[in-house]
């Protein structure tokens, strides 16, 4: 066959398959995007499913975290005020540069990795990193232990839309969160910081000389 006419016939083919099939990414390291309800049917239900809380040592403690999710910080906080905004803050902006290296002393890369933040943010970065790094099954909690900030919509003009008369309007639970996520959904969850679950380092620190 002329090599002119294979290759119209591959873009052809390229082409129809991309409109049958448009929900399939073009990037190959995609995590997939689940809610927590799933998260949570996958852990009891799965074998070899892990869920990974990637918040703050903070926000796992005095927040609370999912009953048996693994504390993996993909990011720690600053203890230097900062003010965005006219909003005064200590940010969560330090990047845990062993974050890959020491999930990878715990879990196989064909585990299922169900990787949980505050609200999707971080976990969809961290998801991102671990499947770059090698591992196989790796789903993002998208809706977060706490949710994110009330109202929240994924189109962009209508969160826009909304956000402005929920203000407006002084709406109850505006800008708060827990709408959406882990606990909304009535998952259990707890305070207890059981060391099985706790991040590793943290419990063999290594000594100042």
């Amino acid at each position: 066959m002329n090599k002119r006419i294979l290759k119209v016939l591959i873009g052809c083919f390229i082409g129809i398959a991309w409109l049958v099939f448009p929900s399939i990414s073009v990037f190959a390291d995609e995590p997939k995007k689940i809610l927590c309800i799933e998260a949570y049917d996958m852990l009891n239900t799965v074998p070899d499913t892990y869920l990974i809380d990637v918040r703050t040592r903070e926000e796992y403690q005095l927040v609370g975290h999912p009953i048996n999710a693994y504390l993996f910080p993909y990011m720690f906080m600053s203890s230097e005020l900062k003010k965005t905004d006219d909003v005064y803050e200590y940010p969560i902006d330090i990047k845990n540069k062993d974050f890959i290296k020491e999930i990878s002393q715990v879990f196989k890369k064909t585990d299922n990795l169900l990787i949980i933040s505050r609200s999707g943010v971080r976990s969809d970065l961290a998801a991102r990193e671990l499947l770059s790094a090698g591992f196989k099954k790796v789903y993002d909690v998208e809706n977060g232990f706490e949710g994110p900030e009330f109202p929240f919509f994924s189109d962009s003009n209508r969160q826009k839309f909304y956000r402005q008369l929920a203000k407006r309007n002084k709406i109850y639970g505006f800008n708060h969160r827990r709408h959406y996520g882990w606990q909304w959904w009535g998952l259990p969850w707890t305070y207890e910081m059981d060391p099985k679950f706790i991040y590793p380092p943290d419990l063999n620190p290594s000594k100042k000389k």
